[in-house]
């Protein structure tokens, strides 16, 4: 018996859909890269990029359990002496929400080129209407 690996061009294009309203946001970060890898699938192969297209609408109305929406911090340094800077999540929320779903699936993935790869394939938009009508993605229930 032997072991049969899949190049990209050999896998079907799959797109997904999540609302993030219906989901937390952590449990679906873990799906969402689990999708962008591929590894919920059986042609999963490491080295190639095997994973479906997954487009994320109402980013800003992601769930937090707990008191991570007063509690829970962004850090960033601006490359300057003293810059190290904490930004609430509230503020992240107002001035950019797709970078909250964004920066939680990035963690999540490989950190390689190929995990860079896997990202362009993440499409979040803040509100319920998305450009990806076309490729009629499957929406993905909580």
């Amino acid at each position: 018996m032997s072991t049969t690996y899949f190049r990209s061009n050999e896998v079907e294009q799959r797109w997904l859909l999540y609302d993030a309203s219906e989901h937390n946001l952590g449990r679906m970060a873990a799906k969402i890269a689990m999708n962008l890898m591929g590894k919920d699938r059986p042609t999963y192969t490491a080295n190639h990029l095997t994973g479906a297209h997954v487009v994320v609408i109402n980013a800003e109305k992601a769930k937090l359990t707990g008191k991570k929406g007063e509690t829970k911090n962004y850090a960033h340094y601006t490359k300057y002496p003293g810059g190290y800077k904490l930004v609430p999540l509230a503020r992240v929320r107002e001035a950019r929400a797709t970078d909250i779903v964004t920066l939680a699936v990035r963690r999540m993935l490989p950190k390689s080129k190929l995990g860079h790869d896997m990202l362009r394939r993440l499409k979040v938009y803040e509100g319920a209407e998305h450009p990806h009508v076309a490729q009629a993605p499957v929406k993905v229930e909580a």
